[in-house]
């Protein structure tokens, strides 16, 4: 069942819920090989999402390998919903939930379904779909050295690539290593050894710093950085930011020409002139994994940088606005129930975002939709319950593997959705929310049992 229901990543995810449900005596899995890393972590060049067109094709129950059903028009959930998410003292005073069948996009199950509550990372489901449509699953992010043949003056030009990385091991990502050593060959064949080095950052437009303001879990969003302008090793999660990403990119830069025989002056900020000619270009993997790599970590940084390149396929100004104008322009375009959502960013660490249960779920069943198979990363991107992302360390009971979930958590804000496989075969979109809770253990506790009732306990 978890074969036709997807999907497998480069981090052996699939192997992990193949290897709990045999433990389990439940449906399992297919191995589409073993990766290194760690529960939560990459290991390796991400791998774009197979084809929903063949992943989803038996989702009507008819020819899909182990027979996925469509859940009942009249199945009520009530019963098993209510206790969990509306007397559930621990989910604060606003809740709002929906189960939808995502074979056919039937709501199952609604709880103030279509009110608007503050999402938190949820918010990172809407920007995914907005950027695969806007740029297509194999999009890829380029950053490029120009040279200006007027005045000799060497552009790094920002094409607003947070993956960028200045690492040795640059595990399949855009190497600022290897940049520098195409535009080093390149300047030699040219007679160059000195130059004088700048930097663009002109993609974007508007303030680099989200409302949140100087925080561990967001650079300041420029069309520059590399590593995500962490001051450690880290590769997700929070962690200290160097106060300009950009600059210290170019110095970065500056120091690894030098290592090729290019000495560079000292960079300051720029912009490259349509004159320019292009010496060297290193790209990100494509969309798809971008998406898959969000959402799985909840990268905020990624997700700034897929709202703004959303806003500049689609003729928006590249800033905070433009990028949740061009957001909720392209899931109107595909005739969602956006209705009260109000996008202010892509990562959802703003508080006055807005997303109802219902737009998300819709979401997921779009995602799920066979006849969008660019969509199918945002499902493929999901953490797996127990064992990869931010549901690495959730749970550890018989759940374990049937839920796929985005996590969102703010002060006073938890909530979670996703989707889960019923024991019947049935294949579920669920989105639970919950604002002014107080005890956020508590919450995603209760969250949690609730996706966890409707893996386990569905009639």
């Amino acid at each position: 069942m978890v074969t036709v229901a997807g999907p497998w990543d480069s981090t052996g995810q699939r192997t992990a819920e193949r290897d709990r449900a045999v433990a389990l005596g439940r449906p399992g899995g297919t191995d589409h090989g073993r990766g290194s890393g760690a529960s939560g972590t990459s290991s390796g060049s991400p791998r774009p999402a197979p084809s929903a067109g063949a992943v989803l094709a038996g989702l009507d129950g008819t020819s899909a390998p182990g027979g996925i059903k469509a859940a009942p028009g009249d199945q009520d959930l009530a019963d098993l919903l209510d206790p969990l998410l509306k007397d559930a003292p621990g989910l604060g005073g606003r809740r709002a939930a929906a189960v939808v069948d995502l074979t056919t996009g039937k709501r199952l199950y609604g709880l103030g379904s279509d009110a608007p509550l503050t999402p938190a990372s949820t918010t990172k489901i809407a920007t995914a779909v907005a950027a695969l449509t806007a740029l297509g699953p194999d999009h890829r992010l380029t950053t490029r050295t120009a040279l200006e043949a007027d005045t000799g003056e060497v552009v790094l030009v920002g094409g607003g690539d947070p993956t960028l990385t200045a690492r040795e091991d640059a595990r399949g990502l855009a190497s600022l290593r290897t940049l520098a050593g195409k535009t080093a060959a390149a300047l030699k064949k040219r007679g160059v050894r000195e130059v004088t080095l700048s930097y663009d950052t002109t993609l974007y437009a508007g303030t680099e710093m989200h409302p949140i303001g100087v925080n561990e879990n967001l650079a300041r969003v420029t069309a520059l950085m590399a590593d995500e302008g962490r001051t450690d090793d880290s590769t997700s999660g929070p962690a200290p930011r160097v106060p300009d990403p950009a600059a210290d990119a170019a110095r970065t830069f500056a120091g690894l020409l030098k290592q090729h025989g290019v000495t560079a002056s000292a960079p300051g900020p720029s912009k490259a002139t349509g004159r320019a000619d292009t010496l060297a270009t290193v790209s990100s993997p494509p969309l798809a994994a971008l998406v898959e790599r969000m959402l799985t970590n909840s990268d905020n940084d990624l997700a700034e940088a897929l709202a703004r390149h959303t806003a500049v396929a689609t003729g928006k100004p590249a800033d905070f606005d433009g990028a949740g104008a061009a957001v909720t322009a392209r899931l109107k375009q595909l005739g969602l129930p956006v209705g009260g959502a109000r996008f202010h960013d892509g990562s959802g660490l703003d508080r006055t975002d807005l997303i109802s249960p219902d737009l998300l779920t819709a979401l997921l069943a779009e995602a799920a939709d066979p006849a969008r198979p660019q969509l199918r990363p945002v499902l493929t991107g999901l953490p797996v319950a127990h064992f990869t992302g931010t549901l690495a360390g959730r749970y550890t009971d018989g759940a374990a593997g049937l839920v796929r979930a985005k996590t969102g958590t703010l002060t006073g804000v938890n909530t979670l959705a996703g989707t889960v496989t019923t024991p019947d075969g049935r294949l579920l979109g669920f989105a639970f929310l919950a604002n002014d809770t107080t005890d956020a253990w508590a919450a995603q506790s209760a969250l949690d049992g609730a996706a966890t009732t409707l893996a386990s306990e569905t009639p």
